[in-house]
């Protein structure tokens, strides 16, 4: 076992993330530790692909989503993981704008309402 190697309390401590989210990824075939007994050791390769999974996750990409292009490295390579990430940013970066414009709308929105709301409590005060 190499130095670089976290055990699963370890792993779960460096990400912040619950055992149950660990053990969920594994499920999913997004992580493959190496397994002694009933012991998981995480090496530079998981270690990578969670930092990849969580940045995605950050991103609002899918699991599916993540786990495809992750499987595209596998399978495929470098380039065409390059190219399959450039249409999933693309495409996300789209998402994005549409739901800041639509947060600008609601947060437009509601500071009407409460300056309405503002001016009720003076004019009703001052009758």
């Amino acid at each position: 076992m190499s130095d670089k190697q976290l055990t699963f309390k370890e792993m779960c401590a460096r990400f912040d993330v619950t055992p149950r989210t660990l053990r969920y990824y594994e499920y999913i075939e997004l992580l493959s530790p190496e397994k002694e007994g009933r012991n998981r050791f995480y090496g530079a390769r998981e270690i990578a692909r969670m930092t990849l999974i969580l940045r995605g996750r950050r991103f609002g990409f899918s699991l599916e989503e993540i786990r495809q292009w992750l499987e595209i490295y596998e399978t495929k390579g470098t380039q065409p993981q390059l190219e399959a990430w450039i249409e999933m940013a693309d495409r996300q970066l789209k998402e994005l704008a549409r739901q800041q414009e639509e947060l600008r709308l609601t947060i437009d929105d509601l500071r009407a309402l409460r300056a309405e709301a503002a001016d009720l409590l003076i004019t009703d005060g001052e009758a």
